[in-house]
């Protein structure tokens, strides 16, 4: 309304990406992949869903360590992933390990759980392939913002 870009994907605009994609699965490829879910899928290895969900971790540590931030990674960084991962989740990861530095002193506990969170994701690979792809498709795309989204609604389950 007030002329401004809107940086951030909406919940309207989430739902309508995944229904795009699930009707996409269906037409085209119905035995090879599986539709997209409502929750957060941890058997899902679509590369975009996988490093969705990385991101969104890698998010939530930058939050865990500096509450209160104005500006965090996916103000600067989330349109760079989705569309060219190799070129900027290197990086990411590697900031992110001050972070788990400061959170293992700090808070140890929550140390271990996002160090599993991230091991889950790496564990075989993303997608049964080692390292990140250079550039994700526009369906890898939308699946990003489906990963992304589902991890960080996962984040408030108890």
């Amino acid at each position: 309304k007030t002329g401004k870009h809107k940086e951030h994907v909406t919940y309207e605009r989430a739902a309508l990406i995944k229904a795009c994609l699930n009707r996409e699965i269906r037409t085209f490829n119905p035995i090879q992949e599986t539709e997209i879910t409502m929750s957060f899928d941890q058997s899902n290895t679509n590369i975009g869903y996988r490093l969705g969900s990385l991101f969104a971790v890698l998010e939530r540590i930058q939050g865990d360590v500096s509450p209160g931030l104005n500006t965090t990674i996916r103000d600067s960084y989330f349109g760079s992933a989705s569309s060219t991962p190799a070129a900027v989740l290197p990086t990411l990861m590697r900031r992110s390990q001050n972070h788990m530095t400061k959170l293992r002193k700090e808070k140890p506990g929550l140390y271990v759980i996002r160090d599993k969170q991230i091991q889950a994701i790496h564990g075989a690979g993303v997608d049964g392939k080692i390292g990140y792809p250079s550039v994700l498709s526009l369906s890898d795309q939308g699946r990003f913002v489906i990963g992304y989204y589902q991890q960080r609604q996962e984040f408030f389950k108890p």
